[in-house]
């Protein structure tokens, strides 16, 4: 076996997540040989070392793992969340909710916010509502 034989389909998995989640995407990647998800990019399988990845993109929806305030000088500042989603991966993200902690356990639902063309984008979560 030579190294072109182990060489991953995609060289820069980073670079294929960055443009995938700058179109508003939640992306990840599948091991088809455990099938298990992947997150963050990788060029093996942390779970098998499988080389079979696979993009997929997130419906979105998860459960909240944890959850911390973090308060800036200035006074105010914004909640950090985990969230579990339901594809079997874990991300950390900000809440769009200026009011508060959502408990853990909650549904939420997650989103890209690539609101500001000069920021970098980066995971929201708001309460899913029930019903």
């Amino acid at each position: 076996m030579s190294a072109a034989d182990l060489a991953p389909a995609e060289p820069a998995p980073w670079a294929g997540f960055v443009r995938r989640r700058g179109e508003g995407r939640i992306p990840f990647q599948y091991c088809t040989s455990c099938e298990r998800a992947v997150f963050y990019p990788r060029v093996l399988c942390p779970h098998c070392g499988s080389l079979e990845l696979e993009w997929r993109d997130s419906i979105g929806a998860g459960v909240v793992y944890s959850q911390t305030f973090l308060p800036t000088r200035e006074g105010g500042g914004r909640y950090v969340l985990l969230v579990d989603f339901d594809e079997g991966f874990r991300v950390m993200g900000s809440s769009t909710d200026d009011t508060g902690a959502y408990a853990i356990g909650s549904r939420v639902r997650g989103a890209v916010d690539t609101s500001d063309p000069e920021a970098e984008p980066r995971f929201v979560f708001t309460e899913e509502k029930q019903g």
